[in-house]
């Protein structure tokens, strides 16, 4: 096994253990749409059951496939993520790390569509009556891995671009 698999290995298992601990806990002592104020204002711990995907995008759907394709998609998803993360060479460490991240959150949202057929979310931000929609923290590893992912995608086209420019430049002298 090599280390970016070692890494994988590692840090999805603690993050998907964190992902589950802390939704077991929310479901353990906070009721369904309750909260628990922690910054007053700003944030709570909500206890929110979320059908939909990303956002509650389809949450008011009552299809009876609407959960078995989530499921299936989510496979797919996952597969796709480690074969990216098979062919990304080991020096590309941001975009491993984002594989890593997106790995983690699609796992431990898997688990509760499997478990439950809806994702549990509980960090609930806001500004009076302007609320973020809530979310948890395998959607906070997939949001910070495709930022991760996009980061390392424009630092690697302007480096492209660069280089080519430098070429250029020599070529013409």
């Amino acid at each position: 096994m090599s280390n970016k698999f070692l890494s994988l290995f590692l840090l999805s298992n603690v993050l998907i253990i964190l992902d589950q601990f802390s939704k077991r806990w929310i479901q353990a002592y906070i009721p369904e749409n309750h909260s628990l104020p922690l910054i007053d204002g700003f944030f709570s711990l909500t206890h929110i059951r979320n059908p939909g995907v990303a956002f509650g995008i389809f949450a008011s759907s009552t299809s009876s496939v609407k959960i078995p394709l989530f499921i299936i998609f989510s496979i797919i998803a996952i597969g796709a993520i480690l074969v990216f993360f098979y062919q990304t060479p080991n020096d590309h460490r941001m975009t491993l790390t984002g594989l890593i991240l997106l790995f983690s959150g699609a796992i431990g949202n898997l688990i509760d569509r499997i478990m439950y057929q809806e994702v549990v979310d509980f960090l609930d931000f806001y500004f009076g009556d302007l609320h973020f929609p809530a979310f948890n923290i395998a959607d906070s590893c997939i949001t910070i891995g495709v930022g991760l992912l996009f980061i390392d995608l424009f630092q690697r086209d302007r480096d492209l671009r660069r280089m080519q420019a430098e070429s250029r430049t020599k070529s013409g002298q």
